[in-house]
């Protein structure tokens, strides 16, 4: 179970509005003329079909197919925007600059440049709309769509994203225009968002996340984030050549997929704990959390593919378990 606090804050998730810290995620621009093709030759999504105010998922990888990182780029204009798990971030940052010869382009860590704040919910758009006054261009915002608004005169630049499985928005600005923006927010009734809520609504979504459902081991399809992350449709980019090895001559087959997992009721396994079937390992839980949804115990994990069927009955230790399709819970739409 999680406390009345984490439930409070998930509700208002789910039924207004909830606003999230994003410290947790790094930030690079990527400017120059040149920009969009350096990135189309190294990232796994489509990057040069992006026009301003559009984004895109995507995947970082080696040579070996293996993710280095997953990430969002979103072409403001001027630059592309790129946002992603804070940890790797050092470590991308220099390998993508080893790939810079005579290109124009230029890379820049504003990671601490900004404050990065979330605010999910059915009310997301109505609220942050309101106190940015971009009604009309807010709520015709795709999924990683962009736009630049202000705040007293200040710049503000709104990121639309789904991540947390309801609509909302990442928002970027100098630390005192967010402190008003949030202020703002709060006085409006939409409420903090923790974390132990948070990992809830991610769970429920079927959302994998980076150095805890994926890891530089993994395929993308093995995450099965291939649909949103990789253009089958463009030129050559790292790694590519592993990646349509697996969808054409291995029909898309891994060997391991990750799933979706329900406990008994009340009973939560501990992340890492072996999954096992008739008492032979398949594979390893990854996250789990109370889902209020539910009303019991998810999660995700890995398994083996002859046991990624909805319904195979599990074990997690001395803890029942069952494989389920995800999404848990349905997407909000935008």
């Amino acid at each position: 179970m999680i406390s009345v606090e984490s439930l409070h804050s998930y509700h208002a998730a789910r039924r207004r509005a909830a606003l999230l810290p994003r410290g947790g995620l790094g930030r690079i621009v990527v400017s120059g003329q040149d920009r969009a093709s350096y990135l189309q030759g190294l990232l796994t999504n489509d990057i040069a079909a992006l026009k301003a105010g559009q984004g895109c998922y995507a995947a970082y990888l080696t040579p070996q197919g293996r993710m280095i990182t997953d990430l969002w780029v979103y072409e403001l204009g001027d630059v592309l925007l790129l946002t992603l798990p804070r940890e790797v971030k050092d470590a991308v940052l220099a390998k993508l600059d080893q790939f810079i010869f005579t290109e124009d382009v230029q890379l820049g860590d504003v990671t601490d440049t900004f404050d990065h704040l979330a605010i999910v919910g059915p009310e997301a758009a109505q609220m942050l709309s309101g106190v940015l006054s971009v009604a009309p261009e807010l709520l015709r915002l795709p999924e990683h769509g962009n736009l630049r608004a202000e705040l007293e005169g200040h710049p503000v630049i709104v990121l639309a994203v789904g991540d947390l499985g309801e609509a909302g928005y990442d928002v970027l600005a100098d630390g005192p225009v967010m402190d008003s923006l949030r202020n703002r927010l709060l006085a409006a009734e939409a409420a903090e968002l923790d974390a132990a809520a948070a990992e809830a609504l991610r769970i429920e979504a079927g959302v994998p996340r980076f150095h805890v459902d994926m890891d530089e081991d993994t395929i993308p399809l093995e995450a099965g984030i291939e649909t949103r992350a990789i253009s089958l449709t463009k030129g050559c980019y790292v790694g590519q050549e592993v990646i349509i090895r697996v969808l054409h001559r291995g029909h898309g087959r891994v060997a391991r997929k990750l799933v979706g997992l329900t406990f008994e009721a009340g009973a939560l396994p501990a992340a890492g704990s072996r999954l096992q079937a008739d008492g032979k390992d398949v594979g390893n839980v990854t996250s789990c959390a109370w889902s209020p949804a539910l009303g019991r115990s998810i999660g995700l994990g890995y398994v083996h593919r002859d046991f990624v069927a909805p319904g195979t009955d599990l074990t997690a230790g001395a803890i029942t378990a069952r494989v389920a399709a995800v999404p848990f819970v349905p997407p909000a739409g935008r």
